[in-house]
């Protein structure tokens, strides 16, 4: 069977991505094809970044090197999905154009692989499905289904026709109908009649109803809110946005609201899951329990944002040189640096600025440095993927007035100054280091007391203390969220985490120190934490016999890499964990037998559990064990060949993922779902991908 692609068409806001989404995600799809890939291409795309997209889909454990020329890209990918079945889902395609970019990114081994694409252009190629207007009912359907799920209360039947005008006056645009919903939520019947009357039957473009409803539902937005959605205009269109990072940046903008009984990132989270049930924002990925990872909003509110955030010079998305405005606040500029060098006049009162691109060049570096340490207000500052090589800009250090920054280093060895103490505002410090090496902060560190949220990704960080004195060093009492730095086992490890007392996140590496080597047992204490919800443990080289951890009872999420498996029994006492993932142990036990412990010690509250790569034959438990897991997702653990009966009985099951396991674990994980259908739970979904026969001539895959 040959290469095949469906492309999805219609009109802005009819539902093509929601449509495809849903075909991606389906569980018969997921398990039929061995490779995915979603790429967003939008009007205006960079084919560079496209391609890193799609290689990061279809790997996302590989390392691509940012300096492969854009000709060697296409054929990285071809040898990627070489031989695979491959699904790959292009979002969004404007013309033909952008296909015929891409196209030969992709083998046809005659093998079933589909691409799958949405378009307004109906002469694009491929089978077409168009997708149609909604009827007056249909509209309306949608519309009582919106508003319930949104409201608090039922909403009075007298609102009905009410609700059918203003469904009709949406002229069966799903995007209107949904936005319109968010509204009215939100509203009693005399907001539903002002909807109605600011609702005009006499405007013939559905895509001009559109644009009035977008600005009808800015309007009925809280003051508190409508410069957290204007935001959205910052990143690209169609850009997956990272829930956390959005939350950071609006605090540092100061978008959030102050609270003395939440924290700033707990009422940046009621903002966000405001917005999403006014339907403003879309969920993207989620957490293991649901919990919002990305975001998005649709491309025609985007470009609402954009007009509106420049109108009332709130803020301004540039990808071409940049002529002003002279008192511009924000700019999130996403093209050649050499332009906005050159426009370093209009920046004399700038507060924020992101440079929006999956890469800039070491000629980019040296224009915006040539200037940045001019921007004395600055508050945000984001260079992306800004080519930073060997050392920390000392310029970055005189913006004293930051309240977040993120830069990007291409070092194996990271040394920051000691002048980074001068950021003595700074509550968001993001570093990401692309060579895989370690990061070195100074003492300097221990003085910014403003700090909440440490983090450097693709590097272990290295923490000096104040004149190698860990009781000269002062306590850092607001940081909330640290990643990755390296304990080494014993004492000076508990010393360490005592100067962040209040962390609510850490993940961290484990390794072994002179006071550790060789000693039968290794206790880590951390019950001091009594605000740590999220830990992630990675035992790098620790070769101790067994390691007793007693931890924080407030801990909900523990993750465990490269662990000695005799760490199970000190971490199965952990009454309140929702959460908990084993991932690569260093080594195992052939049978995995939980029929003698005790009913309560497991795990009553768990919800979620990944096991990957476990060297495990047998897995026994009986009817009491996990008796609210949700989700388990079983990954490489080629091994295992008996599972747990309590599996068959835990009805609260919603999904059981396998990846790469034996084929009889997938038999088994067919049999779960019969019999959890024939005890009621029908919503039990199963996905099972890349089944390893028992021998060799057994196909890896399985449809």
């Amino acid at each position: 069977m040959q290469l095949d692609m469906l492309s999805i068409v219609g009109m802005p806001g009819i539902g093509k991505t929601t449509l495809a989404q849903k075909v991606y995600h389906d569980p018969s799809v997921t398990s039929h094809f061995h490779v995915r890939a979603w790429c967003c291409i939008s009007q205006t795309y960079n084919k560079r970044d496209l391609l890193f997209e799609i290689l990061a889909c279809i790997d996302q454990k590989a390392q691509f090197s940012e300096t492969k020329e854009d000709d060697d890209l296409p054929d990285i990918i071809r040898q990627n999905l070489k031989g695979k079945k491959y699904l790959i889902f292009l979002d969004d395609v404007w013309d033909i154009e952008a296909w015929h970019t891409l196209k030969i990114s992709f083998p046809d081994d005659a093998n079933g692989s589909r691409i799958l694409l949405t378009s307004r252009d109906h002469e694009i190629t491929g089978n077409r499905h168009v997708v149609q207007l909604l009827t007056d009912d249909e509209s309306w359907e949608l519309l009582q289904t919106n508003v319930a799920n949104a409201r608090v209360e039922v909403y009075p039947p007298e609102l009905n026709v009410l609700g059918r005008k203003i469904a009709r006056n949406c002229k069966g645009l799903p995007l209107s109908i949904v936005i319109i919903s968010g509204i009215l939520a939100t509203l009693d019947q005399s907001g539903w009649v002002e909807v109605l009357n600011s609702l005009s039957s006499n405007i013939v473009c559905d895509t001009d109803q559109c644009k009035s409803i977008l600005e009808l539902s800015y309007i009925h937005l809280p003051d508190h809110l409508k410069p957290c959605l204007l935001y959205f205009g910052a990143f690209r269109e169609d850009q997956a946005i990272p829930t956390q990072r959005l939350k950071w940046l609006w605090i540092a903008e100061g978008f959030v609201q102050k609270n003395e009984s939440k924290s700033p990132e707990e009422i940046a989270e009621g903002y966000i899951t405001s917005l999403i049930k006014r339907s403003l924002v879309t969920v993207g990925k989620q957490r293991s329990l649901g919990v919002v990872k990305t975001c998005h909003i649709h491309d025609l509110l985007h470009v609402f944002c954009k007009g509106k955030a420049k109108d009332i010079n709130f803020l301004q998305l540039s990808k071409e040189a940049f002529d002003g405005p002279h008192h511009l606040r924000r700019l999130s500029y996403g093209s050649d640096l050499k332009y906005i060098a050159k426009s370093r006049i209009f920046f004399t009162r700038i507060r924020s600025l992101l440079l929006q691109s999956d890469y800039f060049s070491s000629k980019d570096t040296d224009y915006i440095l040539s200037f940045v340490f001019v921007l004395k207000l600055l508050r945000v500052l984001d260079l992306g993927n800004t080519e930073i090589r060997y050392t920390f800009p000392c310029e970055l250090c005189s913006l004293v007035h930051l309240r977040y920054l993120a830069v990007t280093f291409y070092s194996d060895i990271l040394n920051i100054p000691l002048s980074l103490a001068n950021l003595s505002n700074l509550e968001t410090l993001l570093l990401t280091v692309y060579c895989r090496g370690h990061c070195l902060l100074p003492d300097a560190l221990w003085n910014m007391q403003k700090l909440r949220h440490l983090h450097v990704h693709g590097a272990f960080i290295d923490i000096r203390l104040a004149n190698d004195n860990i009781d000269n060093s002062s306590t850092l009492y607001d940081l909330g969220t640290f990643s990755t730095p390296r304990f080494y086992l014993g004492q000076s490890m508990v010393q360490m985490m005592r100067k962040f007392p209040n962390i609510r996140e850490l993940k961290c590496c484990l390794l072994e120190s002179k006071e550790s080597t060789g000693e039968s047992k290794t206790i880590v204490q951390m019950g001091f934490l009594t605000q740590l919800e999220s830990l992630k443990l990675i035992l790098g080289d620790v070769t101790a016999y067994h390691i007793e951890f007693h931890l924080p009872s407030s801990l909900k999420q523990l993750t465990l890499e490269y662990f000695p498996w005799n760490m199970f029994s000190t971490i199965k006492e952990i009454r309140n964990l929702e959460v908990l993932k084993l991932l690569r142990p260093a080594d195992g036990v052939e049978e995995w037998d939980m029929e003698d412990m005790e009913e309560e010690e497991i795990f009553p509250k768990l919800k979620f559990l990944k096991l990957e790569s476990l060297q495990t034959v047998r897995w026994r438990g009986s009817g009491h064990h996990f008796p609210s897991l949700e989700k388990l997702v079983l990954k490489r653990c080629k091994e295992l060949e008996e599972l747990p009966s309590c599996l068959w009985e835990t009805l609260t099951l919603q999904l059981i993922e396998v990846h790469g396991c034996l084929r009889s674990t997938g038999d088994f994980v067919r049999d779960i779902k019969e019999q959890q259908v024939d005890y009621g739970n029908e919503d039990l979904k199963i996905l099972i991908s890349r089944e390893i026969g028992l021998n060799k001539d057994t196909p890896p895959w399985s449809d």
